[in-house]
């Protein structure tokens, strides 16, 4: 035994211990490792020095009863909703990741669909300027990053795509603090906009989906399909929230129906196809991919 195994502080209850596990607690010396983002944690420490997540939590999984009376538009897809095994695991996810708990770990993991996102579409309003506070105010300095707007000026859909864009920036630019910050404010402001075009639906269920709040993701794409069943965006969203919802089957037939209309819905014309045409120029091959592998 060399003189470095010898009298070394155990990582879990502090006590000085020799050997390859602690002879008050058991646990082992080697080390421990960070439950959100898998760093190693110093002795004794509380929280992760990598990611901020408090030591000896992690994401937690849970119950909870699914929706009734739910539908999908006969346009869109030929059965009705069905409740995933797996629901109240994602259900439970979506909590803790809106609640603030896993939000650096989720932003890591979704960074990359956002930037898709972001490169694909013209921002709905040039920068993503000032924006209004929890108070109704505008948001100044480092959070605001431009001079200060009179958002008295603005319409309730303009102060929604501003706080849309604010989020999308701050999620694709890692900035986890400012997308929790403004996230809620921007799903409200959409609500607050109602009636919504296609495309605000499309941003709403963006917005939730990147949120953690996959059922009402899909209820904003729902909304999209009852007014126009071919909408490609509309079932792009409505797939993916069903993917994250575990409900495979109808994901599947969303992808279906991308697939089969894709050629000469297309080619429509629709402006908000080519807001996202980076999000559409992949459509096809994303659907293409989760059938090969059904």
């Amino acid at each position: 035994m060399t003189d470095g195994n010898k009298n070394r502080s155990c990582p879990e209850c502090g006590q000085t211990a020799t050997g390859n596990f602690c002879q008050n607690c058991g646990a082992s010396l080697g080390g421990r490792f960070c439950n959100h983002c898998g760093g190693k944690l110093a002795a004794g420490a509380k929280f992760c020095g990598e990611c901020g997540g408090k030591v000896g939590t992690g994401a937690s999984s849970g119950g909870g009863a699914r929706r009734g009376g739910d539908r999908i538009p006969a346009s869109a897809t030929a059965a009705g909703r069905r409740t995933p095994a797996g629901g109240g695991e994602h259900r439970e996810a979506a909590r803790e990741v809106v609640g603030g708990q896993n939000l650096p770990w989720w932003i890591a993991g979704g960074a990359m669909f956002v930037m898709i996102l972001l490169v694909g579409m013209n921002m709905v309003r040039p920068g993503p300027g000032p924006v209004p506070n929890a108070a109704g105010g505008v948001a100044t300095g480092a959070a605001a990053g431009a001079a200060p707007t009179d958002i008295s000026q603005m319409t309730p859909i303009e102060a929604a795509d501003r706080l849309f864009n604010r989020v999308m920036t701050s999620v694709s630019s890692g900035d986890s603090l400012a997308a929790q910050q403004f996230m809620p404010m921007a799903i409200a402001a959409y609500q607050r906009a109602r009636p919504l075009t296609l495309d605000g639906l499309f941003h709403l269920s963006m917005l939730n989906r990147t949120a953690g709040n996959f059922e009402a993701a899909l209820d904003n794409a729902v909304e999209i399909l009852e007014q126009d069943g071919n909408h490609l965006l509309g079932l792009a969203a409505a797939a993916e929230a069903s993917v994250e919802l575990g409900e495979l089957d109808e994901a599947e037939r969303y992808y279906r129906k991308i697939l089969e209309i894709f050629p000469s819905e297309n080619g429509s014309g629709r402006e908000e196809y080519q807001m996202h045409s980076t999000i559409m120029t992949q459509l096809e091959g994303e659907a293409e991919a989760f059938l090969a592998g059904r």
